[in-house]
């Protein structure tokens, strides 16, 4: 029997208050702001023309704000998946934090560490290796799925799950990995044949 392509068509959420503001995040909740609408609408443009079957989102609402608009074009979407495997990395007692706070109170040196550290956890938060690990069994279990069932996904993640994901299928090393700025308003595409 022939082989196939399918499709994981993989973004970041749209630019959030916090992010505007340049403060910790993580598993804290954070509105898009008008400027992460926008690009929310652009990620829609760019996969209104593709077939997306299934789609994934976490709990936090910028990840359910940001696949909305997408999904406007897309009848065809039979279900749309929470799984918090893909979830943002969580940044413990920073979160809610001004980065400019953690800096003066910490240094910029640890504060660097623990931002941009790979093998790092913040104070009660988890380092981007913990992410990985729970991103690379999100992955694993994707790609099984989506053999087993034949469909193309679509996955609104957010930027430090994204990393793990662009590690994975483009073959970084970690220090690529870490020195790569996510953008918000650009659609990554992986194949699976099945």
């Amino acid at each position: 029997m022939k082989k196939e392509n399918y499709f994981i068509y993989i973004f970041r959420h749209g630019q959030t208050e916090y992010n505007r503001d340049k403060r910790f995040t993580g598993w804290h909740e954070s509105k898009l702001t008008k400027l992460g609408r926008k690009q929310a609408q652009i990620i829609a443009k760019k996969l209104k023309n593709k077939q997306i079957n299934i789609a994934f989102q976490t709990k936090l609402s910028r990840s359910k704000d940001s696949l909305k608009p997408v999904l406007k074009y897309h009848p065809e979407c039979r279900k749309i998946i929470t799984d918090n495997r893909m979830i943002e990395r969580s940044y413990g007692k920073l979160e809610t934090h001004y980065h400019k706070e953690i800096i003066e109170k910490y240094t910029k040196k640890q504060f660097d560490l623990w931002h941009r550290g790979y093998a790092i956890s913040p104070p009660g938060g988890e380092s981007i290796k913990k992410v990985e690990k729970r991103v690379r069994s999100f992955i694993k279990d994707l790609i099984k799925f989506i053999k087993k069932n034949k469909v193309n996904v679509v996955i609104s993640a957010h930027g430090n799950s994204m990393r793990p994901f662009k590690r994975y299928f483009d073959k970084l090393t970690i220090k690529q990995m870490m020195k790569w700025k996510v953008p918000f308003d650009k659609v990554y595409s992986y194949k699976v044949r099945a």
